[in-house]
């Protein structure tokens, strides 16, 4: 490739920068002028990150697997995209987003919830528990080590949804035989079939 060419195809590659990236960049020029350079760095990152807001946009403050968060959302975001999408805890699975499977189940203050059927801004300051946050792969919540003694799974999408449902059950006024478990689980579909599993890793649990 000649010389000229290859000095094309660089210069192609360069993304435009947008309005708000150069005036971004004139306010950083501008600042490392003003406070010297070893202020300079600080300014650029501090640009980098700004993120303005959307119009309509409304803050919530959320205690999420322990940890507080704060999030900027539109008023029509769900608990369920929030998670996902801002706090990229995406264990939680976006499966029918009509609340009629159970894949994203996860507990809100204890108790268990549908996510896709709750606007993010209707939890604030409420403690939200995921399946990241009920164990690791090296310290499993004991529920989760039963689905994996049990193969309490196929493909694996719904499971997250069927263990936080499954660990609710303890605190709810739930009888102990097959059929009250399987009536309690009833919102959680598995489309692999793998309920005679399931039941057996929950009543493992119950009764250890």
């Amino acid at each position: 490739m000649s010389k000229k060419n290859r000095d094309s195809a660089e210069a192609s590659t360069v993304l435009p920068m947008s309005r708000r990236s150069v005036l971004q960049a004139i306010g950083v020029s501008g600042t490392a002028a003003a406070l010297g350079s070893g202020l300079a760095a600080e300014a650029a990152a501090a640009a980098a990150e700004a993120t303005p807001f959307e119009p309509g946009s409304e803050t919530v403050k959320l205690v999420v697997n322990g940890k507080q968060e704060t999030l900027r959302v539109d008023p029509r975001t769900t608990l369920l995209d929030a998670l996902r999408e801002r706090l990229h805890l995406t264990g939680t699975k976006k499966g029918c987003d009509h609340g009629q499977c159970g894949a994203c189940t996860v507990h809100v203050n204890g108790r268990r919830v549908n996510s896709c059927l709750s606007f993010a801004l209707m939890h604030e300051g409420d403690e939200i528990t995921t399946i990241e946050g009920l164990g690791t792969p090296a310290e499993m919540h004991p529920m989760q080590a039963a689905f994996v003694e049990h193969d309490a799974y196929q493909c694996g999408y719904c499971t997250s949804g069927q263990i936080m449902s499954a660990v609710a059950l303890a605190k709810e006024p739930c009888g102990g035989s097959d059929a009250e478990i399987k009536e309690a689980m009833s919102g959680n579909i598995c489309r692999c079939g793998a309920y005679s599993n399931i039941l057996a890793a929950i009543q493992q649990t119950r009764k250890s």
